[in-house]
């Protein structure tokens, strides 16, 4: 297998795998949300060196999806997704909309098409880009989280589901890593068509909570994941955060109604205290 599409390549995570995947020798279809992305990327793989197809493909459009069942795609990489920031009694419907719409609904409806090509022809490789906070949740993430709850859903399911037509499934678990991505999150709350003052907070006031990784672990096993040499279901990063994920997927197993009621957990205060775009101290500086 190696014609591999990738969502979401314009930024982050997907520009570079599809950067990597084509340095491998992959044959790459990167796509882009819109079409001015388009001759940028393209511009970019140039620039690197590397032969990149570049297709406008907004996931939530019906017709771009429709387009895509020409490419032969036999590597899925669902990578396109948004974040939406706040606290969900805060959101408004048309973001918590949307939300939904780019990270679950979209990526579903074109793997639906991509998978059945895949199951015909015997083989196929399908990657999901979920979150650490699929697996978890967080004060003011959990719209996003919820999204990435609903795709862990997905990909686990289609697992099974397509075992026996020789379809391989694999999810990618980022945490907190500095790519700009968490930083946006915290600053959707200035397009919101809503009454600030009905807020319970003021998201002037709030970053995202933790200092942020370097995302190279993310890069290299994201991009080892699509090319078959890695086989691991659920590749979590960074394997520092493992066994303090598995904590807190026990954790709500012990939690009464009544804990800290009346006070502020540590983890807003950490949104008030934190500033934007902190990479960790102990991390090493990320390269333009």
């Amino acid at each position: 297998m190696r014609k591999v599409l990738i969502t979401g390549a314009g930024t982050g995570f997907g520009h570079e795998v599809a950067m990597r995947l084509a340095e491998k020798g992959f044959e790459v279809i990167a796509s882009v949300e819109i079409s001015a992305q388009v001759q940028t990327l393209k511009r970019q793989a140039a620039e690197r060196g590397v032969d990149l197809r570049v297709e406008k493909l907004d996931v939530t459009d019906e017709g771009d999806r429709r387009k895509a069942l020409n490419w032969n795609v036999e590597i899925l990489v669902n990578n396109a997704g948004v974040g939406e920031g706040g606290s969900t009694l805060d959101i408004p419907a048309a973001n918590i909309r949307h939300q939904f719409e780019v990270n679950v609904t979209g990526p579903l409806l074109l793997t639906q098409g991509i998978a059945k090509q895949m199951v015909k022809r015997g083989a196929g490789r399908i990657v999901w880009v979920s979150s650490r906070e699929g697996l978890n949740v967080n004060p003011f993430t959990g719209i996003y989280s919820a999204s990435k709850h609903a795709v862990e859903a997905i990909a686990e399911s289609m697992k099974d589901e397509l075992q026996e037509f020789g379809i391989e499934v694999a999810t990618i678990n980022p945490g907190p890593f500095l790519t700009g991505f968490n930083d946006r999150m915290f600053q959707t709350w200035e397009s919101w068509q809503d009454d600030p003052s009905e807020r319970l907070f003021d998201y002037s006031r709030l970053a995202f909570p933790r200092a942020q990784f370097n995302p190279e672990p993310v890069y290299a096993t994201m991009t080892a994941v699509a090319a078959g040499e890695v086989d691991t279901y659920r590749n979590l990063e960074p394997k520092s955060m493992i066994e303090e994920t598995k904590g807190l997927i026990e954790a709500p197993w012990h939690k009464k109604t009544t804990d800290g009621l009346k006070t502020r957990p540590k983890a807003i205060q950490n949104s008030y205290d934190m500033e934007p775009e902190t990479l960790r101290p102990d991390e090493a500086p990320i390269s333009a």
